[in-house]
């Protein structure tokens, strides 16, 4: 009986800690929450679904600092992006399909802010029912985190 229960118990942690790390994150190419400050970059935004519904679109709000400067083609997903008046990219939407239990990484090159600094994303998440989960708690133990680079 003891044993089951273990068992359970470690199931349960195990569960628990791949929910709470399932959230929409960025990082660099190579799974690295930093980066150097005035190199280029390439990031990936993962983007998991967590409720029982596809998930329709995604849109990245893109930290101030940040030059983004070419994106990975994606099959199935249209991508579309808003500039400010110098031309900077500032958001970047994606709508195509992410099915349920599934993720999708959305690659882009980017130039970091030349002084150290954290980049903060903020990604709003829409299922197919409308919902939108917004991905921009500047506490990293909020319910909905932001994912954060550390630029040093």
């Amino acid at each position: 009986m003891k044993k089951y229960f273990v068992a359970l118990a470690g199931l349960l942690t195990a569960t628990l800690a791949s929910v709470v790390l399932a959230h929409a994150t960025v990082k660099s190419d190579m799974g690295l929450s930093e980066s150097k400050a005035g190199s280029y970059e390439t990031y990936r935004l993962q983007v998991p679904t967590e409720k029982p519904l596809d998930t329709t679109e995604v849109k990245l709000f893109v930290p101030t600092g940040l030059t983004i400067s070419t994106f990975q083609a994606l099959v199935g997903f249209d991508r579309s992006v808003e500039k400010n008046a110098d031309g900077i990219v500032t958001t970047v939407t994606w709508k195509g399909k992410i099915g349920q239990q599934e993720f999708q990484r959305f690659l882009f090159s980017a130039k970091n802010p030349v002084q150290p600094t954290t980049l903060l994303f903020k990604v709003y998440q829409t299922y197919s029912d409308g919902s939108v989960v917004k991905w921009e708690d500047e506490d990293p133990k909020g319910k909905t985190p932001a994912s954060r680079v550390e630029i040093k």
